[in-house]
């Protein structure tokens, strides 16, 4: 089983990359193989709209590194994405990585029946967290991804996913800020609920398809 989570987040190494190395860490201690990769390490060009994917399965731009990503993606049974929240969004590196696989989608979908998950992270308490952890959310499932959230089986609900925040508290009007999302208790535990819910659908799925087979 392998699991790989891609990092949006301009700032290689940080709150993101901790709370996807979370989601891998614990993943990792239930059996799977797991890797990180941080956006910011690649070549990745923007989508020039030249629709050539619409007929052939691969992209016409050729001289990057998303052939090389989207091969990484293809071999594995999980995908987690990662994104700080930009204006309520993904960062441009993110958006620029998911457009580029569009080659994967257009005359088939090359991710249909893998395992996906997201988390992001903010400055502000209600930062976008939920827009941001949707748009990511939607684009896996428009891969043909089936993502999970953080829910535990006959558990409460703490979040609708996993979402991270800079700010601590108000005290006499002023605020206090975490000095990173490592102090996030609940950030983190969404973290290792989604990892244990990735692990346990892709064991799942592969129990299913080998009765089937």
């Amino acid at each position: 089983m392998k699991i790989l989570a891609i990092n949006g987040s301009h700032r290689k190494g940080k709150n993101t990359a901790l709370m996807l190395r979370t989601v891998l860490e614990e993943a990792a201690a239930l059996g799977a193989a797991t890797e990180l990769l941080e956006l910011t390490d690649f070549n990745i060009k923007p989508c020039r709209a030249c629709n050539k994917c619409l007929r052939q399965p691969r992209c016409a731009i050729e001289d990057d590194d998303m052939a090389a990503i989207g091969e990484k993606m293809l071999a594995a049974d999980g995908i987690v994405l990662g994104s700080p929240v930009y204006w309520a969004n993904v960062t441009g590196l993110m958006k620029d990585f998911m457009d580029r696989t569009r080659w994967m989608h257009m005359t088939q979908n090359m991710l249909a029946g893998k395992v996906g998950a997201a988390v992001t992270h903010a400055g502000l308490r209600n930062g976008g967290q939920e827009l941001a952890l949707a748009i990511m959310e939607h684009f896996l499932r428009a891969q043909g991804l089936l993502v999970v959230d953080d829910r535990a089986p006959d558990g409460p609900i703490y979040t609708a996913g996993a979402m991270g925040t800079m700010f601590g508290d108000l005290s006499g009007g002023t605020v206090t800020w975490k000095k990173s999302v490592a102090e996030d208790e609940l950030a983190l535990h969404s973290c290792r609920q989604l990892a244990r819910n990735m692990v346990a659908l892709i064991r799942r799925l592969r129990a299913s398809h080998h009765r089937l087979g």
